[in-house]
């Protein structure tokens, strides 16, 4: 049997009052999702664990089967293996946003979601006047950056640009936790203050202001970390697997995790994403020498962090209509039977805009196994899954059977 998991990222929430009290899940028209339900069996998944931080890189971890608590070591190392750059043990990599500050306060976490193209330009310019022997910017996709320290001590504490929107930037800037954190948080946070003074008048950003766009005005540092270890899943499970995902997070993710990672033309990481492109990568993969395929799309979480409620309904629409449709038909004539799983790393309900640690509804169906009572796929149904609520890594054991 051959495995995929489609991973809508933030695809569940809480109730919405302009919903009357239901969620994107319940109100989106999803049948082939819920054809899925009915064929498989359901329950609810805690990805993130109430002392760890809701963020994709723990709750991305949870789904393949990894403990965070163990192997997590920030988000920058594993966009740093995305990206192909090389740390040192005693490099510090960090995820560095390019974002937007208005009259002192975050107003978003992606500076309007500028594009490559302008971003690369902005991260070039910090690198020309921040850059040294010990400092570099890494340029990623849109708004989503690297930035690496040599000799960098992790001992900080840095606030994900999502979570506070609306925060005046002063207020959450990096702190140390322990003595040996201060020098790091010094520089960083000179850094950040330096950067806005670079970014404010670069051509970039007085076009985009000239177009009625977000400044791409600031820089924000956040989840810091050394290069971690962690087993394979060929070393830990025997299968050979790929990922398939527009954020560099995901795929370096998928990297350490011994995945090969696929690329899609047209991947985006929005709502315009390729949406077909991606669920034919999936099929081709499984069709060829891979056991297993993580199939990762990241709109509904920008939906999310948008609190934009229209968009979130539309692309868990664009999911099952675009991309789970097309993997149960191609799947279905396979000769191999293949074992399709859904479900969200976390919530990023529209109403807080952010990551929270509510268990996620999941779904697994595998081929000729006799379902539970649940017909519909949302955040309630499913609590009467035959699975119950589970952890760790009795997901991905419950999907590969072991």
């Amino acid at each position: 049997m051959k495995y995929i998991i489609i991973l809508g990222d933030g695809m569940s929430d809480r109730p919405i009052e302009s919903l009357g009290g239901k969620t994107p899940l319940m109100v989106a028209d999803t049948p082939n999702i819920d054809s899925l339900s009915k064929r498989g069996r359901c329950g609810k998944f805690v990805t993130v664990q109430p002392d760890m931080p809701p963020g994709s890189a723990v709750a991305n971890l949870s789904v393949l089967g990894y403990d965070p608590a163990l192997v997590f070591a920030g988000r920058g190392v594993l966009e740093a293996a995305s990206m192909g750059v090389e740390l040192e043990y005693s490099d510090l990599a960090m995820r560095c946003n390019l974002i937007c500050v208005e009259n002192r306060k975050i107003k978003n976490h992606s500076a309007g979601h500028i594009s490559t193209a302008e971003s690369r330009q902005l991260i070039d310019t910090l690198n020309k006047e921040l850059g040294s022997e010990i400092i570099e910017f890494y340029p990623g996709v849109s708004y989503r950056h690297l930035f690496v320290l040599k000799n960098g001590s992790d001992a900080i504490s840095c606030t994900p640009p999502h979570d506070v929107p609306g925060t005046d930037f002063s207020d959450v800037m990096i702190n140390p936790f322990k003595p040996e954190g201060n020098g790091t948080a010094a520089l960083l946070n000179i850094l950040i203050l330096k950067s806005q003074e670079i970014l404010k008048d670069h051509p970039v950003n007085l076009q985009r202001i000239a177009e009625g766009k977000d400044p791409a005005n600031s820089v924000w540092f956040w989840s810091p970390g050394h290069k971690p270890q962690m087993k394979t899943l060929t070393e830990l499970y025997g299968i050979k697997g790929a990922v398939i995902s527009a954020v560099d997070l995901v795929k370096g993710l998928g990297i350490y995790a011994g995945m090969d990672v696929i690329e899609v033309e047209g991947a985006t990481g929005l709502y315009d994403t390729n949406y077909e492109g991606k669920a034919q990568a999936a099929i081709n993969a499984l069709r060829g020498d891979y056991d297993f395929v993580y199939l990762h799309v990241e709109a509904t979480d920008e939906a999310g962090h948008e609190g934009d409620v229209d968009l979130k309904i539309r692309t868990i629409e664009y999911l099952d209509r675009r991309v789970v449709r097309f993997i149960i038909e191609e799947t279905d004539k396979m000769k191999e039977e293949v074992a399709i799983a859904i479900t969200p790393d976390h919530g990023t309900p529209c109403d807080v805009r952010t990551h929270v640690h509510d268990p996620v509804p999941f779904l697994i169906y595998h081929p000729g196994e006799n379902p539970d009572d649940v017909t519909s796929y949302d955040e309630t149904s499913t609590e009467g899954g035959s699975y119950g609520t589970i952890e760790g890594n009795a997901f991905i054991r419950a999907l590969l059977n072991r």
